[in-house]
Order: C-alpha cells, then structure tokens, then sequence
C-alpha cells in the first residue's frame, strides 16, 4: 500500500496515513508523534508535519471503501 494521506484525519490526514500504512492505531502515531515533538530538540515536528502535508498525495477515493467498516460488502 502506498503512503498517502488518510481520510481519519485531525488536521491534514499526515498521522492517519502514517497509521495506515504503519498498520497501526492512528491514535497511537499520534501521540508519538506529539511526543517525539516535544521532547527532541532535533525533531521540528511543526516542520516535518507541513512538509509531509506537501509531499504526501491524497487518499483516493478507493481507500475511502477499504478504510471505512460501514461500506463492507458482504459477498453471495
């Protein structure tokens, strides 16, 4: 799966889509992110946050279908 944004987004989609692709709780990339943040000066998660918004493509309309467990088909 290709890195993209995510559509379970707080601010630009850049966590959730790291979570997606992780395989991980977007919750959890979250906080880690906020953590390392704030606790390494050679982290400038501001930064690195709006960079990553720029460079990562948005999620397209097909991961909306995989992502969300509402629009699970279930097969005859």
């Amino acid at each position: 799966m290709p890195l993209t944004r995510s559509h379970d987004s707080m601010i630009a989609g850049v966590c959730g889509g790291l979570a997606e692709w992780l395989g991980w709780s977007p919750t959890t990339v979250r906080i880690l992110y906020v953590i390392v943040s704030i606790v390494s000066a050679a982290f400038p998660g501001i930064l690195v946050y709006v960079v990553l918004w720029m460079v990562m493509p948005p999620p397209s309309n097909q991961r909306i279908n995989e992502i969300r467990p509402g629009n699970l088909q279930q097969q005859s």
